[in-house]
C-alpha cells in the first residue's frame, strides 16, 4: 500500500527528514503528505519547507482545552487525506480522544528497546543502570506511553565508557535506518 504519510514533531526533525528524503528518492512508496509541529521553534519545520512539504505550527497553549488542540490536528490531518500517522520526536502525549477519532494506524520510535525505559531520557536511564545494550523501538501507539505493540527493533552496544551523548548519536543513526524499514515492510503487508 502506498501511504499518505504524516509526521508530528516538536524538534530537530532528523526522523522526519529521514523519511521525507526517503518517500522523495522513491525507496519508500509512500508520499509524506503533512509535518505538524507542536513547537513554533522547531528546526523541522523549516527542513521540511526546504523539501517542499506542507508544514503547519499547531501549539496547544492557544486551545483553551487539550481537546480543542487534538481536533484542529484531526482536522489538518484528514484535510491532507493521511492515512499513516507517525510520530518523530513529538513531545506530546496524544489522548485517548485522539486514539479513538484517528481510524489509521499511528507509529512511533523510542530510544530504547521497549519495554525497558519508556517515556523521557531513555538514554539516560540505560546509561544510569549501567546496561550492556540499548538501542530502539517503532511501536504502535495506545492509550499508555511508549507500551504499543512492538513492530521491530535495533540494537546498541553500550560501551564502558560510553557517553550519553555518543549513545544517543548511536541509538539516533539505528533510528534513522529502523523507521524506514518498517515503514517499507508495512507497504509491502498491507
Amino acid at each position: 500500500m502506498v501511504f499518505k504519510i504524516g509526521i508530528l514533531i516538536s524538534g530537530n526533525g532528523s526522523n522526519m527528514l529521514n523519511i521525507i528524503n526517503a518517500c522523495q528518492t522513491n525507496f519508500l512508496s509512500s508520499e509524506v503528505k503533512l509535518v505538524i509541529s507542536s513547537n513554533t521553534k522547531a528546526q523541522g519545520i523549516k527542513k521540511a519547507r526546504r523539501k517542499k512539504i506542507n508544514t503547519l505550527t499547531i501549539e496547544e497553549k492557544k486551545f483553551h482545552t487539550k481537546n480543542h488542540f487534538e481536533e484542529e490536528i484531526l482536522k489538518s490531518l484528514i484535510k491532507h487525506d493521511v492515512n499513516l500517522l507517525c510520530l518523530a520526536g513529538y513531545m506530546k502525549i496524544l489522548s485517548k480522544e485522539f486514539l479513538k477519532k484517528w481510524k489509521y494506524d499511528i507509529l512511533n520510535i523510542h530510544p530504547s528497546l521497549l519495554p525497558a525505559f519508556k517515556g523521557i531520557d531513555a538514554p539516560k536511564q540505560a546509561l544510569d543502570l549501567g546496561v550492556k545494550f540499548s538501542g530502539c523501538t517503532v511501536h504502535y501507539v495506545n492509550e499508555d506511553v511508549d507500551c504499543g505493540k512492538i513492530i521491530d527493533q535495533r540494537f546498541v552496544k553500550i560501551d564502558k565508557k560510553e557517553s550519553l551523548t555518543s549513545l544517543k548519536k548511536k541509538i539516533l543513526k539505528e533510528e534513522h535506518k529502523l523507521y524506514i524499514n518498517v515503514i517499507g515492510k508495512l507497504e509491502k503487508e498491507v
